[in-house]
């Protein structure tokens, strides 16, 4: 899909984009009898994969999806599995580890690379305001850290970790890896080797060229990223708060420890995507800093093709596969 030259006026309505309706008085409802991604169902399970849940804080009804392959399982081998810690997309306000395009792709990530994937649900906005979903993923890989789950503690190598996600997953997971890089030691055993970041969710005030140019993109127009980060960022906080834009914040130093344990990056982006302009200031934010960044941009496309369209994009599981294989590599 090319990426397409629009409007610089919005004329879309954000809303239909989203289970949400906004009251008179300017409150917001979730409406839950609309269904926006579809369940994981018993078709689409993959019998190769193994996979269990596990709750986390049943205050916050967190939870885990542990996911390997079944060879692992039925193996004498006593080699150890990378572990890659995922978090789903879905812009803070939407999504689950039990909606089939999540569920798919950790499974299949699980069976190629191979690997043991830890998805983690964390809670929604604007029920839960951010930085309530960092604060579940944090809270995530401590319970991983002093687990005695047995498909961890035998098959997962907690000393070759990534964390991964697409969109607000690859948001989470950055934000995830700037905190557990100012308290690493605190989380050993768990080592992480890097970051990979599909597509990363990012913002700010002030608008970039390509989103002037994508304005109106028909799968994800700039009103719906507008919309979203007015629904998950703290009360009274804009598009300039840290958690949206990154060049905002003490972020930028926070690489430096980063670099310091030599952690790789991963960023993966299409140039149909408004959030493109953003997403390669955030490789250059981190070339500048001297990280070992890697990034990856598909001309056309759209703002989560990864998930929608994979076979549309048939480098990018190749690529993913060799970026841990060479970090897992470097000591």
């Amino acid at each position: 899909m090319a990426a397409e030259t629009t409007s610089t006026s919005p004329t879309i309505d954000p809303y239909q984009f989203l289970p949400f309706s906004r009251s008179p008085d300017g409150t917001v409802t979730r409406n839950n009898n609309i269904i926006f991604l579809k369940p994981i169902a018993g078709e689409d399970l993959d019998p190769r994969v193994f996979f269990k849940d596990v709750p986390i804080n049943s205050s916050n009804n967190t939870w885990i999806r542990i996911f390997l392959p079944r060879e692992a399982i039925d193996s004498s081998s006593t080699r150890k599995l990378p572990l890659i810690v995922y978090y789903h997309g879905g812009g803070f306000v939407l999504g689950s580890v039990n909606d089939s395009i999540f569920h798919e792709f950790c499974s299949n990530v699980a069976l190629e690379y191979p690997a043991v994937v830890v998805s983690v649900q964390y809670r929604l906005a604007p029920e839960y305001r951010l930085p309530a979903a960092y604060d579940d993923s944090m809270e995530a890989l401590n319970w991983i850290k002093t687990t005695q789950d047995e498909l961890l503690t035998k098959h997962a190598d907690f000393s070759s970790c990534f964390l991964m996600g697409p969109s607000a997953g690859a948001n989470l997971a950055y934000h995830i890896g700037l905190r557990v890089a100012a308290q690493v030691e605190d989380l050993l055993p768990f080592k992480i080797k890097g970051l990979i970041l599909q597509q990363p969710f990012i913002g700010g005030v002030k608008r970039t060229e390509s989103e002037l140019r994508l304005m109106n993109n028909q799968n994800f127009p700039v009103c719906l990223c507008d919309l979203i980060w007015e629904l998950s960022l703290p009360h009274g906080a804009d598009r300039d708060h840290e958690y949206c834009n990154l060049t905002m914040g003490g972020g930028s130093d926070l690489l430096d420890r980063i670099k310091q344990h030599g952690w790789k990056v991963l960023i993966t982006a299409t140039t149909g995507d408004p959030m493109i302009d953003r997403q390669i200031e955030m490789v250059k934010m981190m070339e500048q800093k001297g990280l070992q960044v890697k990034s990856h941009f598909d001309e056309g496309g759209y703002h989560g093709i990864d998930l929608r369209e994979p076979e549309k994009r048939t480098a990018i599981p190749v690529i993913m596969k060799d970026f841990v294989t060479s970090a897992m590599a470097q000591q």
